[in-house]
């Protein structure tokens, strides 16, 4: 299976490389979209046998190789990179062949690859299957190694010119929070996200309040489920996406934060993906029947997941969609500013 994998893929690359005369290849982001691709084909047809619906190509290896990817968490973190990640892996690999920019959909990608691997990863050294691992868990690290080189390319490539003036960027930067209510309701839902990050992060250390040991076993058993995988991604939420959320809120309070859009981005992608992971996790079949979220609760569950994951979502179009508030204050909007105080 193996052999005929490279085959299959090396016989791809030179199929692209002759019929493109070797020029998309200047561009070595390129090779990185065309292999990962061919990996979230094989993702997909992972997460299609271990849910029955074919058979016969990858059992062997799974069983033997990788037995945590048949765990629930496993087969959802296979569909989505078999899914969405191979979208965006043929929207990026047509933006290179048409020499067009796809820095924005390479720094969504970046952070739900990210959060993907480092999720299941530290899962997998943590968890039940800790004491399975077997040198196929080695063939993860290119995950780790090549997104940390692919995402520094991509920060380094130019951002899309911004046909504000700087009057209008003045203009933007002027008003006070009151005065943009989409920024307020922003700033609500980012506060509100970040109590409920912070509340499920106490829940997974343990707190012995009343209202933490109820949620953990009436609204999310999952959390308690010993693959680990939701106790990490519950931890990672805590130690660094609620900072994040913090520095957001401060973004949207002070103009000229111009490092905001390029990580909401980041974040958006990478929250899409860890909610889309636990979400299924929680009620897939595969989850032992003591952790999946009970019948009673599914709709007040599905409601406070999917609404988790759409703040980010917000965020990020509303960085791009009028980015004028995160410019850099130029000279010449500085002065502008200062004739109308």
């Amino acid at each position: 299976l193996m052999l005929t994998g490279v085959l299959v893929l090396a016989g791809l690359i030179s199929i692209i490389f002759f019929v493109s005369g070797g020029s998309h290849f200047q561009d070595p982001l390129f090779c990185v979209f065309v292999v990962f691709s061919f990996t979230s084909v094989v993702d997909l047809i992972i997460s299609l046998e271990e849910d029955g619906y074919i058979s016969g190509f990858v059992e062997v290896y799974v069983r033997e190789g990788e037995p945590y990817l048949r765990t629930a968490h496993g087969i959802m973190i296979c569909y989505w990179d078999g899914i969405i990640h191979y979208g965006l892996y043929l929207a990026m690999i047509t933006a290179i062949g048409q020499r067009k920019s796809y820095r924005n959909l390479g720094l969504f990608w970046l952070g739900s690859l990210m959060m993907s691997i480092v999720v299941f990863l530290l899962g997998n050294l943590i968890g039940k299957y800790s004491s399975d691992l077997s040198p196929a868990f080695l063939l993860n690290l290119p995950y780790v190694l090549i997104p940390i080189w692919a995402g520094v390319r991509l920060f380094q490539q130019p951002k899309a010119l911004s046909c504000l003036s700087p009057e209008k960027v003045a203009e933007e930067q002027r008003k006070r929070l009151y005065q943009r209510p989409q920024d307020m309701g922003l700033v609500l839902v980012l506060l509100l996200t970040a109590a409920f990050t912070f509340f499920r992060g106490m829940v997974v250390l343990d707190c012995p309040a009343d209202s933490c040991f109820e949620y953990i076993y009436q609204h999310e058993p999952y959390l308690r489920d010993p693959v680990a995988y939701p106790k990490v991604q519950m931890l990672i939420y805590m130690f660094y996406v609620l900072p994040f959320f913090c520095l957001c809120i401060y973004g949207l309070v002070l103009p000229g934060c111009s490092w905001l859009p390029d990580w909401s981005l980041v974040f958006a992608g990478a929250i899409a993906q860890a909610q889309f992971s636990h979400l299924g996790s929680s009620l897939h079949a595969r989850t032992p029947f003591p952790y999946q979220t009970p019948e009673d609760v599914w709709w007040s569950f599905l409601l406070t997941n999917v609404l988790y994951a759409l703040g980010p979502q917000l965020l990020a179009y509303r960085c791009l969609h009028c980015p004028a508030f995160f410019l850099p204050a130029t000279p010449a909007s500085l002065h502008v500013g200062k004739k109308h105080q």
